[in-house]
Formats: C-alpha cells, structure tokens, sequence
C-alpha cells in the first residue's frame, strides 16, 4: 500500500492560506512553510483523508501530502490538488579576481 509523508502548514500562515484566492494549475509551495508530520499508509489522497479524520491531528487545509515517487498534494477546501514545491535558485559563483596593490615606493 503506498505511503504518504504528512506536511503540515505553519501555524501562522494558516490564515494567510483561508484568504488566499484559489488558483488554476499547481500550486507552488515553499519547504520553509511547512514542518515535517508523520508518514501514512493509504490508497490515495482521499483514503488518508478518511484515515485521518478522525485522529487527534487531522489533516487542515494547506497541509500536504507526498507520495513515495515524490508527487505532492495539497489540501484545499474542495479537495485535493496538484502541488509542486518551490525549487531555489543556485546564484552563480561570482568570479572574484585578486588585484594586487602595489607597494608604496619611499
């Protein structure tokens, strides 16, 4: 049975996430807004859903879930959606050059 990787959203931008208008496509989402929960084990989204509701944390919008092969959904009001995260980018290395200063001749 696969297995699903809670992540659940910060505490303070839970609010921000109620308000937020609903967007078409994936969402992007940041690993910074998320701390890792628990793993469970469930046919899909929906199933751990179930699973879950009943426990004493059960899933809240705006938290995600991660597939095995790495796919990620989030928890919205009208279900499930697609949900990518945020990849940083790499700044190139600035090519510094050492100039040397000459001495001052007396």
């Amino acid at each position: 049975m696969p297995s699903y990787k809670i992540h659940r959203l910060k505490h303070h931008l839970r609010q921000y996430f109620r308000h937020a208008p609903h967007v078409s496509g994936a969402a992007i989402v940041k690993p910074r807004d998320y701390e890792p929960g628990d793993t469970v084990e469930a046919k899909s989204p929906y199933a751990a859903y179930f699973a879950l509701r009943e426990c004493s944390a059960p899933l809240q919008p705006g938290d995600l879930l991660e597939s095995e092969t790495g796919d990620v959904r989030i928890f919205k009001f009208v279900g499930f959606e697609e949900a990518r995260w945020v990849v940083p980018e790499t700044k190139p290395e600035s090519s510094t050059v050492a100039i040397p200063i000459p001495a001052t001749v007396e």
